[in-house]
């Protein structure tokens, strides 16, 4: 049976990759690191800071990086006042309230930045349990998130369906065994689908979408 919807943030409710683009190529610029499209997505979407300071910035030490990315966050929440819900959303938080399904946020974004979101969304209270990677041993694309947001619900992961836009998410959710549900906000629908997805779909009024979790809940009503 369909228990839960588990949520990534940035990319699934929220198309935030326009504004962390502009962030981070404003930031690189200061070491004279010229970043595009292609770069952002290969190199920066959907990966933890440490992880892409190391990357892109080798020379600097720890406390170096995580200063450049505290400044980078900051840049972010500073450009990202006027946040919108990817259309849809709001629907589809009213219809898991309708079938009582639980609702999980898994996401990588800094504490900051998710508690900024959520705030600037409206949504708060939306969510039973939130798991961000700071609270875990490991975040996206290691399964370790969805692990623990599976566990904090209380259902195994067969029960739950996902919604994630990156590689990285979608590895992260399909390697806990989830049902994942690709949102084509940052990366090309085929690129999800070749991740393993179920479908790709631009936002939550996709009528694959509702289609194949209306046939969920007729299936579950049946048995």
């Amino acid at each position: 049976m369909l228990a839960a919807i588990l949520f990534d943030l940035d990319g699934t409710i929220v198309n935030t990759d326009p504004i962390h683009f502009q962030a981070w190529q404003k930031m690189l610029l200061s070491y004279d690191i010229q970043i595009d499209e292609i770069f952002y997505k290969a190199r920066i979407s959907g990966r933890l800071n440490p992880e892409i300071v190391k990357d892109i910035l080798p020379q600097l030490s720890v406390a170096e990086g995580q200063k450049f990315a505290d400044e980078k966050e900051a840049l972010f929440r500073e450009l990202a006042p006027n946040l919108q819900a990817l259309s849809g959303f709001a629907e589809l938080i009213a219809w898991t309230q309708t079938h009582q399904l639980k609702r999980a946020l898994v996401t990588n974004a800094p504490r900051q930045n998710a508690k900024f979101m959520l705030e600037v969304l409206g949504i708060t209270e939306a969510f039973d349990t939130i798991v961000l990677a700071d609270d875990c041993i490991a975040g996206k694309p290691d399964p370790e998130p969805y692990q623990v947001a599976l566990k904090e619900l209380g259902i195994t992961a067969e029960q739950a369906i996902a919604l994630e836009d990156s590689p990285s998410g979608i590895r992260a959710a399909v390697g806990a065994g989830i049902r994942t549900i690709g949102i084509a906000s940052t990366h090309e629908p085929q690129v999800l689908q070749h991740l393993g997805t179920l479908m790709a779909i631009a936002d939550f009024t996709d009528l694959k979408l509702w289609t194949f979790l209306n046939s969920l809940i007729e299936a579950d009503l049946s048995v």
